[in-house]
C-alpha cells in the first residue's frame, strides 16, 4: 500500500520557512557603490509625514534566497495551467492566452472609463458586438453587460422582473427555485425582497411538475431555475415547465451558469426563458477566481429590455455608438461604468476565435469528457440519479462510506495523485456528493490519467481504508483541524521573540 503513495521530488522542500524565519541582521540583496556625496536626510527631504522608518521584522536576506524562496512556493501551486481543475458547477477550463494578449492591446486596456463616447468608439463597439454575439446565443432579444459577476447578474434579472410585474399592476411576493439550483440563487432573491419557495427535484433530479402545479399561485412573481442544473441534468420538460408558470402570470429566469453544456446546441429563449444571466468566467474563459474581476451579463427578451441597467449602448443612424442613460424604466446601476471592460474583450476574442461550428464544438466536447468520466467511474461510485449527464456528473460516497471514507477523504487523497479535487458534498440534494466538471479543454490522456486515481483510491478504500483517512501524505501539512481553520483563523504573522 505504501508504494502508492505518490512523493515530492526530492529537492523540492515541503517544510520551507517563511521567508521572516530565514532572515539574517545585515544581510543584503543588493550592494550600492560608496557615496561621493554628502548623505541627505530623508526626513528633511520629504518631510515627517511622508517618511517611514525601518520596517519592523522586515527580512534581511540575499538575491539568492528571496529568488529560490518564492519559486519554491511557485511550484507548489496548482491552476488550470498545470493540470485538470475538476471542480464541478465552476468549469474551471483552460483560457487561451491569446485572449490575454488581445485584452493588454493599447486602445482597450488603455482607455480610461471616463474617456468620451466620441473617443471610445473603438471600445463601445466591442461591448455593442459582445452583447450582439450572447444574443444571439441565447436567443434573446437584448444584453446588458454590467453586472460584474454571476450572482449579481442574478440579483439584476429578478429585479427586472420585480419593475415588469409592478408596472403590470402587481410585483407578487415569491419566488419559486428548485432544490438543483445554484446556492446564490436563494440569495438573490431574498435581496430582491421576494420570497423563497423550494421547489424538491423528482426521482431523476428534475423539477417535479406536481410540485411545480401545487407551488404555481398567483402570488408567486416567477420560477429561478438553473439549466442543466447542478447534478448537471437537462431539465427535460423545460418548455412545459415554462408553460405552466407563463399560464399563471409569472416569468422564467434561468441561471444561464452552465451555458457551456448549451451554446450552439440549445437557446434557452426558444424554451422559454424570459431572463437568463451568463457567466463569462465559465463559458467564454475570462478569468475565473483568485479575486480578479467577474462579468455575469444578463439577456432578456424584448418585453423586459427597457428595464435593464442603465446606461446601455445604442448606436445612432450614423453609425456612432453612444452611452444611452434615457431609460425611464431601468432598475438603474448595478455596477459602476458599464461593468468590467476587460472581460468583454476576453469573452468576445473567444468567441469570435471559435466561431459558430467552434463554439458548438467545445460544447459536445465538454458532453463528452463528462459522459467518459462517468460511464468510467460509475462501478465504483455511486450513481443518485441515472439521468444523461451534460457537461458534469455527481456521484455520491455511498460505497466508500459503508468503510468509512467519505467524500473529503477521497479528496485529500486525491491530492496525492496529482490531481486538484472535485467539488465535495455539493449539491445538497445528493448526501456525500463527488461532483466533477472535466471541460471541454481536458484530452483523453489527462482524463484516462484522473480515472485511474480515481479507482485506484476506491481500491484503497476497500483494501485499506486507514490508509486513505491519513491523506495526503505529499503536501506540507496532512490533516488540518478546519472547524478551528475556520473558526479561529491565524491571519498575521508574528515574529518569534528571541
Amino acid at each position: 500500500m505504501e508504494n502508492r503513495i505518490r512523493t515530492a521530488r526530492p529537492h523540492v522542500n515541503r517544510n520551507e520557512d517563511l521567508i521572516f524565519e530565514q532572515t539574517s541582521p545585515g544581510k543584503s540583496g543588493v550592494e550600492l557603490p560608496p557615496l561621493d556625496v554628502p548623505p541627505a536626510s530623508p526626513e528633511k527631504l520629504l518631510s515627517a509625514e511622508s517618511y517611514r522608518a525601518d520596517i519592523e521584522g522586515f527580512p534581511e536576506v540575499s538575491e539568492t534566497e528571496v529568488i529560490r524562496h518564492f519559486t519554491r512556493l511557485s511550484t507548489w501551486n496548482y491552476g488550470v495551467d498545470t493540470g485538470l481543475y475538476p471542480l464541478g458547477s465552476c468549469t474551471m477550463k483552460y483560457n487561451p492566452r491569446i485572449n490575454e494578449v488581445v485584452a493588454r492591446l493599447e486602445g482597450l486596456a488603455t482607455d480610461h472609463p471616463y474617456t468620451p463616447p466620441v473617443l471610445a468608439q473603438g471600445c463601445l463597439a466591442v461591448l455593442a458586438e459582445t452583447a450582439r454575439c450572447l444574443a444571439e446565443i441565447t436567443g434573446m432579444d437584448a444584453v446588458s453587460l454590467q453586472p460584474s459577476a454571476g450572482a449579481q447578474g442574478e440579483l439584476t434579472g429578478i429585479l427586472m422582473i420585480r419593475a415588469c410585474l409592478a408596472d403590470r399592476g402587481n410585483p407578487r411576493r415569491v419566488i419559486l427555485i428548485p432544490d438543483s439550483a445554484h446556492g446564490t440563487n436563494p440569495a438573490s432573491v431574498t435581496i430582491s425582497g421576494y420570497e423563497v419557495k423550494n421547489l424538491k427535484s423528482n426521482s431523476r433530479g428534475c423539477v417535479d411538475m406536481d410540485e411545480l402545479d401545487r407551488a404555481m399561485t398567483e402570488d408567486v412573481a416567477g420560477l429561478m431555475l438553473t439549466n442543466p442544473n447542478t447534478l448537471g441534468v437537462f431539465e427535460e420538460q423545460i418548455q412545459e415547465i415554462a408553460r405552466r408558470v407563463h399560464s399563471k402570470g409569472g416569468l422564467v429566469y434561468m441561471d444561464g451558469a452552465n451555458m457551456n453544456a448549451l451554446v450552439g446546441v440549445a437557446r434557452p429563449a426558444d424554451f422559454g426563458v424570459d431572463v437568463m444571466h451568463l457567466n463569462l468566467h465559465k463559458t467564454f474563459t475570462t478569468p475565473h477566481g483568485g479575486g480578479g474581476p467577474g462579468s455575469g451579463p444578463v439577456a432578456v427578451k424584448q418585453y423586459l429590455e427597457p428595464y435593464l441597467p442603465t446606461p446601455t449602448v445604442g448606436q445612432s443612424s450614423d453609425g456612432k455608438y453612444y452611452l444611452d442613460f434615457n431609460r425611464p424604466k431601468s432598475i438603474g446601476r448595478v455596477r459602476a461604468f458599464y461593468g468590467n471592460f476587460g472581460m468583454a474583450v476576453r469573452a468576445l476574442a473567444y468567441i469570435q476565435a471559435n466561431g459558430a461550428a467552434g463554439l458548438r464544438q467545445t460544447t459536445l466536447d465538454a458532453v463528452l469528457n463528462a459522459n467518459y468520466v462517468r460511464s468510467r467511474l460509475q462501478d465504483v461510485y455511486d450513481l443518485p440519479y441515472d439521468a444523461p449527464s451534460m457537461h458534469e456528473c455527481v456521484f455520491s460516497d455511498r460505497r466508500q462510506v459503508a468503510r468509512g471514507v467519505r467524500t473529503g477523504d477521497v479528496a485529500k487523497r486525491l491530492i496525492d495523485y496529482g490531481f486538484h479535487p472535485y467539488t465535495t458534498s455539493f449539491p445538497l440534494i445528493v448526501s456525500g456528493a463527488l461532483m466533477i466538471e472535466p471541460t471541454e479543454s481536458a484530452g483523453k490522456a489527462e482524463l484516462d490519467a484522473f480515472i485511474d486515481a480515481m479507482r485506484s483510491i476506491a481500491l484503497e478504500v476497500e483494501e485499506d481504508p486507514q490508509f486513505v483517512l491519513r491523506a495526503p501524505y505529499t503536501t506540507r501539512v496532512t490533516r488540518l483541524d478546519e472547524t478551528a481553520a475556520a473558526r479561529k483563523p491565524v491571519l498575521r504573522w508574528k515574529p518569534q521573540q528571541s
